[in-house]
């Protein structure tokens, strides 16, 4: 047997993280072009019901919003975003990973999928898309989640993420992925197997990497995005006309809580929280909580 055939399939995951749903909810593997790009999203649910766009952060995929996705989908419509360069989304052909190409491709993958009056959540690098968009797009949410990431964020977790995708690429087997993700999460040996499908593909001469493109490492080497300073980030979450909610881990070591109160100040109707027992994944480590949180707002904007 595979050793990747022994993890717990989702919902035995979910019932083991407490995390409450009512149905078996599966997602449809869709496509949609964009920005010369074929997009790989996961759709859950009624599309009559509000609909939700969910964008992971680096180095993740789809699927790492599968626990959120399941409690949620029996009352929105949530669509999540595979990223170019990871997960199964084209990886770019000149390396291109910066945030003006990251926001090219949330223009065209919103146009294409023809939403309009949506809620919109993102997590880390995909929280920072997520809350330049909504700044150059007013009008057009329903509400915003920004999951663990800000205007500023720390270089003590940077440094972390990055020794992490400085490790060797290509591995010999599954196992030594599962083995490597346990270290690094600190996740039982069971969970990560369940969730690591997602995240590695095997290779033609039989062995295993990650599913996003090595040249992502290169985004943010300097300090973050020269077209886009600090100065320019607050300006943008200060634009940002709809409801919004600003979430923490309390253990994260990237989104500082004195970032997360000054956003709370300053951003229009804007709630901050932070999740007991979290890191910088905070859906991942604590999605019951992360959970309650999200629907706080959107029960509140979506009648």
């Amino acid at each position: 047997m595979a050793s990747h055939s022994l993890g717990l399939s989702l919902y035995q995951a979910a019932r083991k993280m407490g995390v409450p749903f009512t149905d078996e909810n599966e997602p449809l593997d869709r496509t949609v072009n964009a920005n010369g790009l074929n997009f790989h999203y996961l759709e859950w649910g009624d599309p009559s019901k509000p609909t939700l766009v969910m964008f992971h952060g680096v180095s993740q995929q789809a699927h790492s919003w599968d626990f959120i996705s399941l409690n949620l989908s029996p009352d929105y419509h949530v669509i999540a975003v595979d990223q170019r360069g990871h997960g199964d989304t084209d990886w770019a052909d000149d390396g291109n990973y910066s945030l003006d190409s990251m926001q090219d491709d949330m223009d065209g993958v919103i146009e294409g999928l023809g939403l309009d009056d949506f809620n919109l959540m993102g997590h880390s690098m995909g929280g920072r898309n997520s809350f330049i968009w909504a700044s150059r797009h007013p009008k057009t949410l329903r509400s915003l989640t920004i999951v663990d990431t800000g205007p500023e964020t720390q270089r003590r977790g940077q440094d972390r993420i990055r020794n992490f995708r400085e490790l060797p690429n290509n591995l010999d087997s599954f196992q030594e992925f599962a083995d490597r993700i346990k270290e690094y999460t600190g996740r039982t040996e069971e969970q990560v197997l369940g969730a690591l499908k997602y995240s590695i593909r095997q290779t033609s001469d039989g062995k295993w990497s990650w599913k996003w493109d090595p040249a992502t490492k290169n985004r943010g080497r300097s300090g973050g995005d020269p077209n886009w300073p600090t100065e320019k980030l607050w300006e943008c979450v200060q634009a940002i006309d709809c409801p919004s909610l600003v979430l923490r881990g309390d253990r994260s070591d990237i989104f500082a809580e004195e970032t997360m109160v000054k956003m709370g100040e300053v951003m229009f109707d804007c709630t901050t929280e932070t999740i007991s027992n979290a890191g910088h994944l905070v859906q991942g480590d604590n999605p019951v909580d992360f959970i309650a949180a999200a629907r706080g707002l959107l029960s509140r904007v979506n009648g």
